[in-house]
This record gives C-alpha cells, sequence and structure tokens, in this order.
C-alpha cells in the first residue's frame, strides 16, 4: 500500500497547529478576519511550519557520508537516503539498496538535486546510496591508481553501507542503476559481479566507449585509445554479456535499460538490445521520447523504481524460501 508522503513529525506538527486532521486546512469561520472576511495570515504560516517539518524531516533521513578507500587510499563523498519507516517504525527491520549513479563530469549530489529521492525511498522502502564516481568511469583504472571505483563501488562501499545500516546484505536485495557514464557503471559492476548486485538497469548509458575515443576522460582512465584498443574493449559494457550469458548464480539477473529516441547513446543502447536478444538474455528495453536531460533521466528513475522494487519482493520470497529449505534439512 502506498505510504502518505507526510512525514510522522509533519503529522504530528499539523495536528497540533490546526487541531484537526494533516490532510487539509480546517475551514475559517468568518469572524477570522476584519470585517467578517477570512485572513489568510494563520493559513500561510501554517504553510511555512510545514514546510520546514518536512526540511526537517528529509534532513533526518538525508546522510552526506565520507566512506574511506583503502583501493584508493583515500575518503569518498555519498549521500545516503533513508525512508521514513527506518526511523519511525520497527527499528529491527531491514531494507533493500539502491545504488544510483551519476553521469560524467557530475558528483554525489546531483540525483539528490534533481529527484525526490525522499519519496521513491518512502514509497518503496528502500535506502538509496549515491555515491562520488567522479570521472572514473566506474572502472579500476589501469593507468590512474586514485581512480579505482570498481573495486570501491562493488566491495568497499557495499561493506560500509551493510555494516552501518540495516539492510539485507544479500544480491537479491540489491540493485544499481544510473545515467549516461553511471548507466554504464551500473551495468559494467552488475555484469561482473552478479553475486553483489541481482538487478541491474541502465539510463541513456554509453554501451560502447571504443566509439568515443576522445569524450569525457576516458583516455584519462585507460590510456590512448590508439595504444590500447584491447584494454578499451574490455572496459565497454557490451563486451560484458558474455558474463552475463555464462553467470552459475541462479535466478539469473534483472535487467532494465532504456534510452531517448533523441539521444547520443541510441544506436549503441539498440545494438546492445539485439546483442541480448541474439545471446538469449532476458531484459527489459525500452525507448521512449527524450534527449541526453535531466527531464528524461528523472521520468526514467520511476519505471526503474518500479522495475526494482517487484525484483526486491521476488529476492524476498527467495529469501524465505532459502531459509525454510535450510529449516527443513
Amino acid at each position: 500500500m502506498r505510504k502518505s508522503f507526510l512525514k510522522p513529525i509533519l503529522l504530528l506538527a499539523a495536528m497540533i497547529m490546526l487541531a484537526t486532521t494533516a490532510c487539509a486546512h480546517p475551514t475559517p469561520k468568518a469572524d477570522e478576519g476584519i470585517n467578517g472576511e477570512v485572513s489568510d495570515i494563520k493559513v500561510s504560516a501554517d504553510l511555512k511550519d510545514t514546510e520546514m517539518a518536512v526540511t526537517d524531516m528529509n534532513d533526518i533521513l538525508t546522510d552526506t557520508i565520507e566512506v574511506m578507500s583503502q583501493a584508493m587510499g583515500r575518503t569518498i563523498k555519498n549521500v545516503v537516503i533513508k525512508p521514513e519507516y527506518y526511523i519511525t517504525n520497527n527499528q529491527h527491520a531491514r531494507y533493500p539498496v539502491l545504488y544510483l549513479l551519476h553521469g560524467a563530469t557530475g558528483c554525489y549530489s546531483d540525483w539528490i538535486k534533481k529527484a525526490d529521492l525522499h519519496w521513491l525511498a518512502d514509497r518503496y522502502d528502500v535506502i538509496i546510496v549515491c555515491p562520488d564516481g567522479q570521472d572514473s568511469w566506474y572502472f579500476d583504472s589501469p593507468v590512474d591508481p586514485k581512480m579505482q571505483f570498481e573495486t570501491y563501488v562493488s566491495k568497499e562501499l557495499v561493506e560500509y553501507i551493510d555494516s552501518h545500516y540495516r539492510t539485507h546484505a544479500n544480491r537479491y536485495m540489491r540493485a544499481i542503476t544510473g545515467l549516461s557514464m553511471g548507466g554504464h557503471g551500473a551495468l559494467f559492476l552488475a555484469f561482473r559481479h552478479p553475486d553483489v548486485f541481482w538487478s541491474c538497469g541502465s539510463m541513456s548509458g554509453n554501451m560502447d566507449i571504443t566509439q568515443f575515443p576522445d569524450s569525457w576522460h576516458i583516455k584519462d582512465r585507460l590510456g590512448n585509445y590508439e595504444s590500447n584498443p584491447q584494454r578499451w574493449r574490455d572496459h565497454a559494457v557490451c563486451n560484458q554479456l558474455d558474463k552475463v550469458k555464462n553467470c552459475p548464480l541462479k535466478p539469473a539477473q534483472n535487467i532494465i535499460i532504456d534510452d531517448g529516441l533523441n539521444d547520443i547513446f541510441i544506436k549503441n543502447n539498440i545494438a546492445m538490445h539485439d546483442q541480448m536478444l541474439e545471446m538469449g538474455i532476458d531484459h527489459d528495453f525500452t525507448v521512449r521520447p527524450g534527449r541526453h536531460s535531466w527531464d528524461y533521466w528523472v521520468n526514467s528513475l520511476d519505471y526503474h523504481m518500479m522495475f526494482f522494487d517487484k525484483a526486491f519482493h521476488r529476492g524476498a520470497e527467495l529469501l524465505r524460501k532459502e531459509a525454510q529449505s535450510n529449516v527443513n534439512n
């Protein structure tokens, strides 16, 4: 059942201020204003207090954390969004986690500025983690020891989140997705680490980095394409599909990919979709009107959240069955 968007603190504040339900303001009496006219001063004050209550609760549910990366010898910033029930309900309840990646030239705070992550966390009872991927392309760079983001996101950050938050420390209950560079990164990490991420997605991802040898600092992470063509091919998402096809872990991963009709990466998204169909790799693939823009990605995130929510419910059922089987054995 969809929960109310209002936080518990907001409900309490509204009840105290208005002496009525938190869903609507009371109908003012005719004598509340001057000369029998209805005054809006009280309503305006209530709305201001309401907005402050929402902001206060969002602050409580938002953590900006620095996680030490042993692989890089430095700390990396991340934003963590908790659902409201994390602090208001059963204090022993555990939650699935979505790792949400930003694009090139972006940072860990991009998504929280552009999308209502608090609403999504509440709606789907999920913890959302936005790591700072810098311009790493989420590789372990073979040329820059300070850019080891495959190890950081798939191991160091996941271990930190599982040890510091009430998560389900299980692949069934983790998902990863992102936009543009983050779409590439999400699939790259999930395909190479299916034991960590059961569900994964991409929004306007660059599926074949070899087509863009001079763009977005990729050569700073892999070296020049002309001198290292095989290295570039080895780090392209479209060349990770054998790992998906031959993955011994079952059930197979849940994969969602989408792109806009006018996006710069639409051709290599369609090409990888066709390749996945030819290889018999199950996945959801959608093309919608849109460009390489935040309007498209914010809209796309809604579809990804619904997709991952279904996967989390399937994962919870699988965990229950596995637990029951262990008891019976």
